[in-house]
């Protein structure tokens, strides 16, 4: 029977999937859908890149047994939903990020235990597929894929850009909320001494999120992806499910062995945290994100450029449609030969010809405006030096 815990973490992780779901325009989603480029390369940064990486640091670093498995289970796991939290924080690009969560969450099922039967066989000769809780991996994929699931609908759905900004701060609060709860629950399992390890540990656990960072910007900016969507895989890619770790941790060590591997996700979650809110802040201020970089960090954090820009250029837009055939208008003239008004006409069967995201239909009427502006951006005056007489 699942515990208050275990119930109330899945009900926060719901809350914060679904704003963030729910955030995402439903045609931003649809065209995210189709960036095959960069749903690719995001898998390969998640379940090939990152996998190696901690490979690599256990072989050369030589970790102790307990260590290094809980390493390579950490850095072969899903990415964590918080990663649709950074992006929104930040203002990275949210569509993206939402659609690598559904697809690597789907992924995992497999990819995970592919990795972790080469690596950990290679490295400890070991079996960790038998410490699986696969129960707490379905558990956890029904929660974020229905979550995404409903998001997108009520998207779609209430088409609303008000319901866009109002399920933002929803997910928001949740990630607030789980972050909170996440580290309470960490602190009331025991003193697990983390400070207290060689500094192969530290260096071990850091280098995989570092090497993950540095070889996605490569490759992202290699493939020349926009640059929102490079801070998005490069979240999606370091950011990852440290409660498998800790669950493996439970089930497969004892006595030292257990505290030296519940160390390494703690260490890793505190880590990722720190490394992904100065590179959040350094892509923030390269004008790497859609917030203007010379906004306040507080405008930057609070706004969800992912709604508004969307808006905005929808107001922007002017959409001008011609007809098919000749028969589909009429012209009215008077006798000066003057227009005096074209009325154009559209076959019931394209009036109807909507289109869809699986089985969410995406609305053709106007969207509900969010009654938000874009936060002004300050302007800098320029001083000019007026050429002296000499």
């Amino acid at each position: 029977m699942a515990t208050f815990n275990e119930v109330a973490g899945n009900v926060l992780l719901f809350f914060l999937v679904f704003g963030m779901s729910a955030t995402v325009d439903i045609y931003s989603m649809a065209a995210q859908i189709r960036n095959a480029k960069a749903i690719l390369m995001g898998i390969f940064l998640q379940f090939i890149i990152l996998p190696v990486c901690g490979f690599l640091v256990v072989k050369f670093l030589e970790l102790d047994r307990s260590m290094g498995i809980s390493l390579l289970v950490v850095t072969s796991s899903p990415g964590g939903s918080y990663s649709n939290w950074w992006c929104s924080m930040f203002n990275a690009d949210l569509a993206l990020s939402v659609t690598m969560t559904a697809i690597s969450t789907l992924l995992s099922v497999f990819l995970m235990p592919l990795n972790l039967l080469i690596y950990c066989k290679y490295a400890y000769d070991a079996d960790v597929i038998e410490s699986l809780d696969f129960n707490s991996l379905f558990i956890a994929l029904s929660v974020v894929i229905s979550a995404i699931g409903l998001g997108l609908f009520a998207s779609g759905k209430i088409h609303s850009y008000r319901f866009n900004i109002l399920a933002n701060k929803v997910g928001n609060y949740a990630g607030v909320s789980l972050v909170a709860f996440s580290a309470l629950m960490s602190n009331s399992g025991g003193d697990n001494h983390f400070w207290n390890h060689t500094w192969q540990f530290y260096v071990g656990v850091m280098l995989p999120c570092l090497a993950g960072l540095l070889i996605s910007n490569i490759l992202t900016s290699f493939i020349k992806l926009d640059k929102p969507e490079r801070v998005t895989l490069s979240v999606e890619c370091c950011y990852q499910n440290v409660g498998i770790a800790t669950s493996v941790a439970l089930t497969m060590f004892r006595g030292d062995e257990l505290a030296m591997a519940m160390s390494v996700p703690l260490y890793y979650g505190l880590i990722e945290a720190v490394i992904l809110g100065f590179y959040c802040t350094i892509a923030w201020k390269a004008s790497w994100t859609k917030a203007p970089s010379n906004v306040s960090f507080l405008t930057m954090l609070t706004t969800s450029y992912e709604v508004l820009l969307v808006e905005h250029s929808e107001l922007k837009a002017v959409e001008v449609s011609l007809p098919k055939h000749q028969k589909d208008y009429s012209e009215k003239l008077n006798r000066s030969g003057d227009t005096i008004y074209i009325k154009y006409s559209m076959d019931e069967e394209e009036a109807h010809d909507a289109m869809a995201l699986g089985c969410i239909p995406l609305p053709t009427h106007p969207k509900e405006a969010s009654g938000y502006q874009l936060p002004e951006v300050p302007v800098v005056e320029a001083t000019i030096v007026e050429p002296s007489d000499s």
